[in-house]
């Protein structure tokens, strides 16, 4: 068995229970109102801004005979460039001001989900930072397009919210086909037991994220938020 098979089905629990949070479902389904599509652009703006850098400091740790891993982050780097700023402009194209969310403040669920990718990186091993790459790109892939075709019709918005869900999903398929291909070069037991832990936490906390943004849409419409 490969590592990358090894990889989904050690995390196959963590990645149901996200995919079973309820916002994502109601996203799925079409049901999910503006604000709340706000609310997750902009927290998606709070941690893709950090993709880049996060590559660049794990490339800066992986020791010389994982110079074929740094080149990897490399290619990973000119693919991810600037993708924060897509999402600024959806967020534009939903009528809200972009500038008000790139001065915004992320959720503390956000926070704590870079902050463990960084801490990751300086603290254990820099190559549990492709946990967070397994569960972030993996979950786009299986409902990225989906959602943005249901909240679209559903919400009556333009193509041009959904630059960042679409590149996000079914397209980038071959990007998700490169990650299994690196995920299949790694065979020290370390490194491929440090990805699935990492990916395991990184599931439980993107699905946070997600928690935070019903909890916080709920206090705004005068509901009890379960904490």
């Amino acid at each position: 068995m490969t590592f990358f098979d090894q990889l989904q089905i050690a995390t196959q629990d963590e990645r149901q229970q996200l995919l079973d949070v309820p916002l994502i479902k109601r996203a799925l389904n079409g049901t999910i109102s503006l604000n709340e599509y706000h609310a997750f652009l902009q927290e998606a703006f709070h941690h893709v801004k950090h993709t880049v850098p996060l590559m660049m400091v794990a490339g800066s740790r992986l020791p010389e005979q994982k110079e074929w891993l740094r080149e990897a982050l490399a290619e990973y780097i000119e693919e991810e460039i600037g993708h924060q700023e897509w999402i600024l402009n959806d967020i534009a194209a939903c009528g809200f001001d972009k500038e008000i969310s790139r001065s915004s403040t992320p959720s503390i669920a956000t926070e704590l989900m870079v902050s463990y990718a960084y801490d990751t990186i300086h603290r254990l091993n820099p190559v549990g930072f492709f946990g967070m790459v397994q569960v972030l790109e993996g979950t786009s892939i299986s409902v990225a397009d989906k959602a943005a075709n249901s909240i679209r019709q559903a919400l009556n918005l333009p193509e041009q919210a959904f630059s960042y869900l679409y590149s996000h999903g079914a397209l980038d398929i071959e990007h998700m086909q490169f990650f299994e291909n690196l995920m299949n070069k790694i065979d020290d037991p370390e490194d491929q037991a440090q990805i699935i832990h990492c990916a395991k936490v990184f599931y439980k906390l993107y699905a946070d994220i997600f928690r935070h943004i019903t909890d916080s849409h709920d206090l705004c419409e005068g509901k009890v938020a379960n904490f």
